[in-house]
């Protein structure tokens, strides 16, 4: 019986660390996106790529194109964002952010951009990957 309450409280400790870490990520991952939104209505795209993994390898996929590379991403928020009355204010409005695996998460929601020349919504989904302890965003869908 006293192995038994033993493991009991081994196994339960485990499960305690694994739900901490797990919502530590997502606070951490949150973090990142809300900075994010804070950049873009500052409109700082520099400092809104910043979430961004800083790689010819990182992907982003929207209006059925598939883009690759940090340095071609920034180039084309910074082609389509002219200005202020382009980019807007921006609302992230997370739905869903769920491990892959210990150091890789996906998260799902949904974008809103108020701004002069109209209205833009949609989706995304991106992929966050720990890379150098530091959460980065490697792949980004939106449409």
């Amino acid at each position: 019986m006293k192995y038994m309450v033993l493991l009991l409280i081994v196994a339960s400790s485990f499960s305690c660390t694994s739900n901490h870490s797990l919502e530590k990520d997502r606070k951490d991952i949150m973090d990142i996106i809300n900075q994010q939104q804070n950049d873009w209505n500052a409109n700082d795209l520099d400092a809104f790529m910043d979430g961004y993994w800083k790689s010819d390898s990182l992907y982003f996929y929207s209006g059925g194109k598939l883009n690759s590379g940090w340095l071609a991403t920034l180039n084309n928020y910074k082609k389509n964002y002219t200005d202020e009355r382009y980019s807007g204010t921006l609302n992230f409005n997370v739905a869903k952010i769920s491990p892959i695996s210990t150091d890789a998460y996906f998260v799902m929601g949904e974008y809103e951009l108020t701004r002069k020349v109209g209205n833009a919504k949609g989706t995304f989904m991106i992929i966050f990957k720990r890379i150098g302890g530091e959460w980065k965003i490697i792949a980004d869908s939106s449409c």
